[in-house]
């Protein structure tokens, strides 16, 4: 079952701030990646659209003013609330 508290499982167009991000699951290259892309605690965040029809990956999210693409397995490292 799908944690609901996450970037992977949040609806589009649902803007949310970022509350913890599951480090450990992440690579250090993919952890700073998303570090300098602004993926922090308290940074708001919003999924755009999902790419491909049925995997529905990568997801296009808002942060600050960039689009960045993130797969799923990472959004789903990432705990939202909705704001």
């Amino acid at each position: 079952m799908r944690d609901m508290n996450t970037l992977a499982a949040l609806k589009l167009s649902t803007p949310a701030q970022i509350i913890a991000i599951d480090w450990d699951v992440l690579g250090e290259a993919e952890a700073q990646r998303l570090q300098s892309f602004g993926f922090e605690i308290g940074a708001q965040v919003e999924p755009l659209h999902h790419a491909g029809l049925f995997a529905r990956d990568p997801i296009a999210c808002k942060i600050g003013r960039m689009t960045v693409a993130v797969r799923r397995a990472v959004a789903a490292a990432i705990q939202v609330a909705p704001l």
